[in-house]
């Protein structure tokens, strides 16, 4: 199967062959891209998913061979890929680290804003580059309530281990308090706990 991705951004073409792998039990799936982002994102999906992947570059753009399946000479191939890559995780891993998302856009234009914050969580999915706690406050808080597009999205990513609050207050003052539908309603001890147990905070807003 041949997919071609290229002019698609991040995290298309990840999502391309995530979906087209999901409809296949046994086979190769072939992408076609034509930026480094997405190739990198592609071996690493590859790589957390125990797939086997190859990289080949083609003039002006890349050619990704992902192989699901294939018990004997694949799997081999794909153990010794996946030691190799655990070998460099156990060096480079970040830690856990605490998302802190205080709108339900990125940057100032809203409709722009609004692909790029949902690129955003889907990249996080799909690529497994996850933290270990989210705290939605502001106008964050509408991403986990009424966004219909994010909280698949977000319940996803919550089923993958990922603790998930958005403020009480911030619920109240959108009028949002029983709208909630991923996660849990929290408090801002929960970010001042954040501060103390983790080194690394990231802050969206």
């Amino acid at each position: 199967m041949l997919i071609d991705a290229r002019g698609q951004a991040c995290p298309k073409p990840v999502l391309m062959v995530e979906e087209a792998l999901s409809k296949i039990e046994e086979g190769i799936v072939e992408i076609l891209v034509d930026n480094e982002a997405s190739v990198g994102n592609l071996s690493r999906f590859a790589t957390k998913n125990a797939f086997y992947s190859e990289t080949l570059r083609e003039d002006n753009y890349w050619r990704i061979k992902v192989v699901k399946g294939y018990p004997c000479e694949i799997n081999r191939a794909v153990e010794q890929q996946n030691t190799e890559s655990a070998e460099i995780e156990d060096i480079t891993e970040p830690q856990s680290y605490f998302l802190i998302v205080a709108t339900d856009t990125m940057g100032k234009e809203e409709e722009l804003g609004r692909i790029l914050i949902k690129a955003f969580f889907e990249t996080m999915k799909v690529t497994k580059e996850l933290p270990k706690s989210i705290f939605f406050l502001n106008a964050g808080v509408k991403l986990t309530t009424t966004n219909k597009e994010i909280i698949p999205i977000l319940k996803d990513i919550e089923a993958m281990g990922v603790e998930i609050f958005s403020c009480g207050t911030c619920l109240k003052h959108y009028n949002l308090e029983s709208e909630l539908k991923v996660g849990y309603r929290g408090t801002t001890n929960h970010i001042v706990e954040g501060m103390k147990d983790f080194k690394k905070i990231v802050w969206i807003g």
